[in-house]
Parts: structure tokens; C-alpha cells; sequence
């Protein structure tokens, strides 16, 4: 249902009227259906083209019913109750008429495995029909050529359910319904065949179905479940709830749940990336490195078929022992800073916890970090620096209740895919979307406004905005009176900033600039959600400082439909954070260098903490090289892959003296390792995970683990006894009530209520609290209470296009795989749909250097080169080229620059300098996890 009917029912129902069905006198609404009045008070009625939340068409025509004193009979699915209104869902007329439209229906309906479920069959049981007596209509074809969904539009009945699916919720406007009598049918784009059409596989046309004509490809859903476990998606941070359909240990099909961040609706990750946890590539025994194994280093060739050659099979025990035993013989030898661990933001909240407390109490020191350093390090310095909070102020729905939305540095449609739904309703209900980006996104054809500034410019046009705001007195000055510190250093700065000459800096015109700055001040609720493109730069914090400023200085903060939301990437990057799984805070953002906040938990963990804030990701690896780091235990991260300048990170982790990683496949990381333990999968175990909106929701385990796979809490655990730590957690929720009691964020939410209700929403201070996902309402969480302006000036890139290296490049995300694209490139459609690497490249950069879509161009920095297939893509700007990181035979990371954020030790992922020409070699994929030879396995 879309999120403004939801929010906002209570306000609707309005007082109640009486009645009449079948005799019997019940209360309806003016807002309501006489179909959901009927199934409310226990009444059905056949219905095909109605579901709840889609718009009412009645054009199945299933759901007629009799009204008192009308001529004829009405669709009971769009016709609204009135006062004293008398109603017969099974007259003899609208049985007649119910029954004759499913005959006609079911005529049509071939008896074919793929409809075995269909709902017509299923009304004209309940009304007692036999085989209809009408031949079926002329058969069209089944369309196979999707590697998610199959079309069977013989099943078709045109209820137009995956039209509205397609064109109302996901507003994809891939699916119509096209011609007329006879010949009318499903059509995608202009009657192309699903594959070859603009289908984003995100399966909400299948989930809407309600006859087989749209199923999960080879046959995927015909089998009969054993059981139904409800859970959450292990992508990316939207925290879309789903359910797992499981038969005899393996997992069917996924559906959409009716979750606060998605009402059912899934990407095509989440709906059809579920087959990786039954890859045959999973680690299932524990390994260790061979005594006769070649020497690591950082410039290897990694084929899982030939683990052997590398590693062997060890009991756990043994490998427990080598793992942690060695690691404390490290810590007693060489110090306890001689040690790190790298946890993840795909594991659980609990997980986090106890990984980063194994490194603070059994290692020693606070030298521990994950993802996050890469992902939104400068947001959340800029956030707890300027609103004294790191996370959300608002949830993505509030796009709903929003006049204007700016969205910035993001590309929602590929990384938050549902996310981008809400926003694509919101625009189809009048909210006004501005896209500021190098790269025009699927989102610009929507937008109001869409701001192609040049790369590198964030802060030059920002700060543009921002000095018309105050130049044309737009600012609100009671909301910076009463709640905010600094105004005064930020209005001086931005004085030297006007659009005029800014303009030829950041490539937009001065009155664009303008007029959007208008908008976004003078609008009655205004939000900005903005993603890696603002944070992976070196001055990534002052970008973030910057969409700070614009919403204290106009005072749209703090209310619904306003507010800052930098969408995280990982499933549980901010649960992680949250969790203390960063170098320089405990949990819940309190500092180790404060001794108030450190004397707390060394009371908590019974032991003495290091009052000096550890080394970050990136500060790791130098680390390793200067011998200052010789022990490592990495725990479902890939720095051989995520790292910038990844030949550097590869060349430290395999000059570590002792490397332990817990993973469930065989990475580049753990390639290097000394000792492989291996872990659960998402789908494996049961935790709680906390999304982009400060969702805290419960994952269930659904299958069990292969092999002697074990679930990561048990290892963490293990790997603690053997530091030395007295350890003895029974269950997960010992855990989650342990950290509670730590973090007064969540102090709140109980593990009890958490498998009640799925979901709770932070802060929740205390039992029974609701929890806020509108925060700084009154007041912000910094020692004043107030908000602080922080001024940006313009700093350029870290390395900047010259005459050798003349182009730019960006580095991201593609919708189809998932970061390093260890779980999707072990998926069979995710990978079936995009199996090659591929550069995005401007049609007039490609033609400029003599190539054509499909050729293999070579991309080198200063640092390495790769070699992939061009595509052309108009979304990247002349002079820069886009590619995704997920591909380990074209590992981009290779080539982008480590330079660093000065405040949030973040690298600057998203610019450095290239060359590109022609030709070159594209390295073997199949033996990774990529292309045909994959695809074969996983079928």
C-alpha cells in the first residue's frame, strides 16, 4: 500500500456510517471499499484484478455485487459505501455474474504446472464451478528470454496487477497493456521481449501475479515450501523484510514482507539474490595454510577449484588453536597495538558488538574498523560534529510528507532500490525531486531539476547555494537563534561564494543555482538524502558540513518530510557503527578517549581499556608495512578487494605475520590468510540488524549451515577464550541484552519485543517507548543542545587530471551485485544478467579513442591498470568513466587513490586521474565466481 495511505488512515477513516450486507447492519467508511468493508466483517468476494494498496480499476469484473434500488450491478473493489446503503455480495444476480466472469476466465486458463495455484481456480472452487464450457483464445508464446522471470501469457486474464506494480509502486513503466479485443495483451516497452526490454528484475509484476503468466525463472516457485521463515534482506542498507520459502534445507523462492521499509515491495537482489549461501564454492571445513605452501604476496592469481594447492583441512580445534593461540602470542610479544581486526557491516548487531569488544578486551587495543571508513566515515564525522548524532534524522518514507527533496552524490534506483520507489511516488504525488550528480541517474527523467555539476565540485556549489540563501535573507532566523551555534563564521564565509562565480567552477548556471536554493529554503518541508558520491572524497566532510548548514540555516530539520539522511550502503553499516565496530568510539558514539565514557565500560567488561583511539582501515595497511601491525583477524571483509590503491592493501595482508579470516567463501582477502575459519551465511543465522532509517529489525536463520560451517557468534566467542577472556554467551539475545544495557540508544527495545513486533525504531530510551523516527525535534544531542555551523572552503582532489592521465574516474555500485560481488556473482541471476565487467563510458570518449560498445578498453592511474569491456552509457560525463568494484578479474580498486580525508580518514574513492586506450585482455573469470562456468554450478 503506498506510504501516504498508511500514514495517514487514522486521519481518514472520519466518522463511521451504517450499512447493510447480506442482511447484516456493520460500520463502514467513506475512505473504504465495499470489498474491504466486506473482508473485514468476514464476508469474500471473488476478486482478480483488486490488491490491497493498488489502485481500484474493476475491470475483472469477479467482485460485482447488487445494491439495493440500482439498475445494475457494481465492482464491489471501487465502489465506496454510502448511508443506509443495502448490499448483496450473493444474490442470485451477482452469483450469476461472479461465476460467469470466472467461467470465461478459466476457459482461457491452460492447465499447466506454473497455474496449479492461479486465484481464478481458486474462486471458482469456492463457487463451486466445474470445467467451464468455453475454448480457450489463440495461446501467445512463452517468453523465457529473462534470467529472472518467465512469461506465460496464456495464464494472462490482463487483470493489469503487474502494470500497477510495474507503473504505480516500483514506477518502472516497463509493463502496459497494449492493442485491443482480441488481440489486447501484456506488452514491455514497445512489445520487446522481457529480456531485451528496460525490466529492472525487481519482481513486484511476479509478486502481484495471480495466475502463473509471470513466475521466477526455471521453474523456481513451483515447489511446495516446507516452512515460511519471515527475515530482512542481506543488501543494502534500505532493510527490506522478506520471507524465505524453504524446502528440504534449501531455499526456494524469496517474497516481499510487509516490513516499515518496503510493504512487500523487493529489488532484484533481494527477491532473486538467495542461491550464493548454496554455492558449491562455500567453505564447510576449516583450513590452514600449508607449511609448503608458495609464499604470500600480494600480486597472486586466486582459484578456488585449486584451494588445496594452498590450504588444508584442519579440525576446529586445531584451527581454532593456530588462529587465536598465535594471535595471543603476538599481543604477549610484540604489544597489544601490534594487533587489529577488520569486523563487518553484514553481519549482525551482536556480532558487531562482540567483535569489536574481542578486539578492545583481548587485544587490547581500540585498533578496529570496518566498512564504514569507506562508505560514510566523512557523514558521520560531519554528523556528530555538527548535530552531535551520526544517524538519520528522518526515515527515506518521509519523502512522502516532503515538498522538495535534494538528493546528492546518490544513485537510489541502483543502491537503494525501494528506497527509490518512495521517491518516485512521492514525485508522482507532487513533491518536487532535485538530483545534484556528476552522473545523471535514472532519477534526472523524474526530477524537477536535474544539476550535472562537474566532479570534484560539491562544496563550490553548496556553497553557491548557501550564500543566496543568505544574500536574499531565505535563512531561518528563529530556528538559528534559538537552536544553533556559528552562524556568523558561516554567513562570512559563504560571502565569497556567490552563484556567478561559482558557476564556472561546478558547471551549473548561476540562475539554476538560484532557483534551487529558493526551492529548498522557502519550501515548507525540504530533505536531503545524499550517498557516497558526497562522502568518498578529501573533502568529503566538509561536502557533508555543507548539506549540515543548508538545513540548520533554513530550519528544515527537526519535522517530518525535512531532515539529513546519508543512505547507508551495507544492511548493517549502521548497526555496526552503532555497535562500536569503529576505531575511536565505543558504542553507541562514546569516545575512548573520554575517561567518563571509557570508566563506564570498563566497568561493564570487567577489565582495562586503551584510552588511545585506534588506527583506521586505511591507516592499517600503512601500519602493516611500517611493522607496527603483524596480527590480523578479518571477519566477513574484503580490503584485497574494497580497499583503494588495493595492490597496496593486498601487498600488507600478505606481509602480515599472521592473518585469521572468517568468511563463508574464499576471497582475495582470505587468499592471504594463515588460518580460514569458516562461517554462516545471512540466511544461516538469526541476529538483528539495523537499517538506514534507525530500523532495528530481527533476522531469522532459515536453513542450516553446510558442512562444519559455524555460526560467527560461536567463532568470535572461541577465538575470545583463546585471548584469554572468559566468555559463555548461551544465545543471541544474551548478547543483544548486553549491548542494550550499554547503549541507551536501544537500551529500550528488548529482545522479546524485537521477535514480537520485527522492528523498533531508535532512540528508545527506555521499555514500552515507541521509539523516534523523527528526531532533533527540540533539541540536538550535543553538550549545549545546540546545532553547529562548521564553514567549507573549496579543497581540490588529491590527484587531478593531466596531460598522461587526462580522464577521470568513479568507482560504485551497479544494481545487479553487491559490493566486492562475492554473494552476487555466486548468484545465478544476478549474474546471468550482468556476468561481465564493464566501464561505463560516454559514447564521444569511446568513439574518441576509435572503440565501440563491446570492445575491451585498458584503464590505468598511477597506481595500476585493468583491462574490461566498454559499454556506452551516456549517464557518465565526457571525460569520466564509471565502473563497478565488484569485479575481481577487473579489480578497479586497484587504481584508485588512497589519499585520505583529513577528518574522516575516508579515501577518496570517487576521483583520480586515468588514461584510457583500446585493446587489452580481459582476465579469466569463470574460475572466480563469474560468467558461464559459475552459472553452470549454481544450476
Amino acid at each position: 500500500m503506498n506510504a501516504i495511505t498508511r500514514n495517514d488512515r487514522a486521519a481518514l477513516q472520519g466518522a463511521a456510517l451504517t450499512i447493510e450486507i447480506n442482511g447484516r447492519q456493520v460500520d463502514a467508511y467513506a475512505h473504504e471499499t465495499l470489498i474491504e468493508v466486506a473482508k473485514r466483517e468476514g464476508i469474500e468476494i471473488p476478486h482478480l484484478c483488486y490488491k490491497p494498496g493498488m489502485e481500484e480499476v474493476g475491470n475483472c469484473r469477479s467482485c460485482m455485487v447488487e445494491i439495493d434500488g440500482e439498475r445494475v450491478l457494481a465492482p464491489s473493489c471501487c465502489r465506496h459505501p454510502a448511508s443506509g446503503m443495502k448490499v448483496s455480495t450473493d444474490s442470485e444476480r451477482a452469483l450469476a455474474a461472479q461465476k460467469m466472469v470466472l467461467e470465461l476466465l478459466q476457459s482461457d486458463m491452460p492447465e499447466t504446472e506454473y497455474t496449479r495455484h492461479n486465484e481464478v481456480d481458486y474462486w471458482a472452487r469456492k463457487l463451486a464451478l466445474g470445467k467451464p464450457r468455453f475454448a480457450a483464445r489463440r495461446q501467445p508464446p512463452q517468453d523465457a528470454s529473462h534470467a529472472a522471470i518467465t512469461v506465460n501469457l496464456d495464464a494472462c486474464i490482463q487483470c493489469t496487477r503487474c502494470v500497477r506494480a510495474c507503473r504505480d509502486e516500483q514506477v518502472n513503466d516497463v509493463i502496459g497493456l497494449a492493442f485491443r479485443g482480441e488481440h489486447a495483451k501484456i506488452v514491455f516497452d514497445m512489445d520487446d521481449p522481457m529480456g531485451a526490454s528496460t525490466c529492472v528484475g525487481c519482481g513486484e509484476c511476479v509478486q502481484a501475479c495471480p495466475t502463473g503468466a509471470l513466475m521466477p525463472a526455471r521453474d523456481a516457485a513451483l515447489g511446495v515450501p516446507d516452512k515460511k521463515v519471515e527475515s530482512v534482506c542481506p543488501y543494502c542498507g534500505v532493510g527490506c523484510q522478506l520471507t524465505y520459502n524453504i524446502k528440504d534445507n534449501k531455499i526456494l523462492f524469496v517474497e516481499g514482507r510487509d516490513g516499515p521499509a518496503n510493504h512487500e515491495r523487493l529489488c532484484v537482489k533481494g527477491r532473486y539474490g538467495f542461491d550464493y549461501a548454496h554455492h558449491p564454492h562455500r567453505l564447510t571445513m576449516p583450513l590452514i595454510r600449508r607449511a609448503d605452501a608458495p609464499p604470500k604476496r600480494g600480486d597472486f592469481t586466486m582459484d578456488p577449484t585449486r584451494v588445496m594447492d594452498v590450504f588444508r583441512e584442519a579440525s576446529w580445534e586445531e584451527a581454532l588453536e593456530a588462529a587465536g593461540g598465535t594471535l595471543a602470542r603476538i599481543r604477549d610479544t610484540h604489544g597489544k597495538r601490534s594487533l587489529a581486526g577488520f569486523g563487518s557491516a553484514k553481519g549482525s548487531n551482536e556480532e558487531a558488538y562482540l567483535f569489536q569488544k574481542l578486539v578492545r578486551t583481548g587485544f587490547g587495543s581500540n585498533n578496529v574498523d570496518h566498512c564504514t571508513r569507506l562508505c560514510h566515515a566523512s557523514s558521520v564525522v560531519a554528523l556528530l560534529e555538527g548535530i552531535g548524532s551520526g544517524a538519520v534524522s528522518n526515515p527515506v518514507m518521509d519523502v512522502t510528507k516532503a515538498e522538495v527533496v535534494i538528493i546528492i552524490g546518490a544513485n537510489p534506483t541502483v543502491n537503494h532500490p525501494v528506497a527509490a520507489t518512495w521517491i518516485k511516488n512521492a514525485i508522482k504525488n507532487g513533491t518536487k525531486l532535485v538530483v545534484c550528480d556528476p552522473r545523471r541517474s535514472d532519477l534526472a527523467r523524474s526530477a524537477h531539476r536535474f544539476l550535472q555539476f562537474k566532479p570534484d565540485t560539491d562544496v563550490a556549489l553548496l556553497n553557491a547555494m548557501m550564500h543566496v540563501i543568505v544574500s536574499e535573507d531565505l535563512v531561518d532566523r528563529d530556528f538559528i537563534a534559538s537552536r544553533t551555534i556559528g552562524y556568523a563564521e558561516l554567513e562570512q564565509n559563504v560571502a565569497g561564494y556567490s552563484p556567478e562565480l561559482m558557476a564556472p567552477i561546478c558547471g551549473i548556471d548561476a540562475d539554476t543555482i538560484r532557483y534551487v536554493a529558493r526551492l529548498y529554503a522557502t519550501s515548507k518541508g525540504s530533505m536531503i538524502l545524499w550517498g557516497m558520491g558526497v562522502s568518498q572524497h578529501i573533502h568529503g566532510t566538509d561536502n557533508a558540513r555543507c548539506l549540515i548548514a543548508l538545513a540548520l540555516m533554513t530550519g528544515q530539520i527537526g519535522r517530518p518530510g525535512t531532515g539529513l539522511h546519508p543512505l547507508r550502503g551495507q544492511n548493517n553499516v549502521q548497526g555496526a557503527s552503532d555497535a562500536g565496530l569503529i576505531p575511536m568510539m565505543f558504542p553507541d558514539y562514546q569516545r575512548v578517549d573520554n575517561a567518563a565514557a571509557r570508566a563506564k565500560f570498563e566497568k561493564a567488561w570487567n577489565t582495562t581499556l586503551d584510552a588511545q583511539p585506534g588506527l583506521t582501515v586505511v591507516e592499517i595497511m600503512h601500519a602493516i608495512k611500517q611493522g607496527q601491525i603483524r596480527g590480523m583477524y578479518i571477519m566477513g571483509e574484503n580490503p584485497a578487494m574494497s580497499d583503494p590503491d588495493a595492490n597496496h592493501a593486498r601487498e600488507s595482508l600478505a606481509a602480515l605475520e599472521h592473518l585469521v579470516v572468517q568468511d563463508i567463501f574464499l576471497t582475495e582477502t582470505a587468499y592471504l590468510a594463515d588460518v580460514i575459519l569458516p562461517a554462516t551465511a545471512f540466511p544461516e543465522k538469526t541476529g538483528s540488524f539495523t537499517n538506514t532509517d534507525r530500523l532495528v529489525q530481527i533476522g531469522r536463520q532459515a536453513i542450516d549451515p553446510p558442512g562444519q560451517a559455524k555460526q560467527d557468534l560461536w567463532i568470535i566467542e572461541q577465538l575470545a577464550r583463546r585471548l584469554g577472556l572468559d566468555w559463555n554467551y548461551a544465545h543471541v539475545s544474551e548478547v543483544f541484552d548486553e549491548m542494550r544495557h550499554t547503549m541507551p540508544s536501544i537500551g529500550g527495545i528488548t529482545w522479546e519485543r524485537l521477535e514480537r513486533e520485527h522492528a523498533v525504531t531508535y532512540p528508545c530510551l527506555q521499555e514500552g517507548d515507541a521509539g523516534d523516527p523523527v528526531v532533533f525535534t527540540d533539541t540536538f544531542p550535543r553538550e549545549s543542545g545546540r546545532a553547529r555551523f562548521v564553514p567549507a572552503d573549496i579543497i581540490p582532489a588529491d590527484e587531478r587530471p593531466d596531460a598522461a592521465y587526462p580522464m577521470v574516474l568513479i568507482t560504485g555500485r551497479q544494481l545487479e551485485h553487491w559490493h566486492t560481488g562475492s554473494m552476487t556473482r555466486r548468484t545465478a541471476v544476478l549474474d546471468a544478467i550482468e556476468p561481465d565487467p564493464v566501464a561505463l563510458v560516454h559514447p564521444l570518449d569511446l568513439s574518441a579513442i576509435g572503440g565501440k560498445p563491446g570492445d575491451v578498453v585498458t584503464i590505468e592511474s598511477r597506481r595500476g591498470k585493468v583491462a574490461l569491456y566498454a559499454r556506452a552509457d551516456e549517464s557518465s560525463p565526457r571525460g569520466a568513466i564509471f565502473v563497478p568494484f565488484c569485479y575481481y578479474e577487473a579489480a578497479i580498486n586497484k587504481l584508485t587513490n588512497g589519499a585520505l580525508d583529513p577528518f574522516g580518514k575516508i579515501p577518496e574513492f570517487k576521483y583520480c586521474a586515468i588514461r584510457v586506450a583500446l585493446g587489452g585482455e580481459v582476465a579469466e573469470q569463470g574460475s572466480y565466481g563469474g560468467g558461464q562456468v559459475l552459472k553452470g554450478m549454481a544450476q
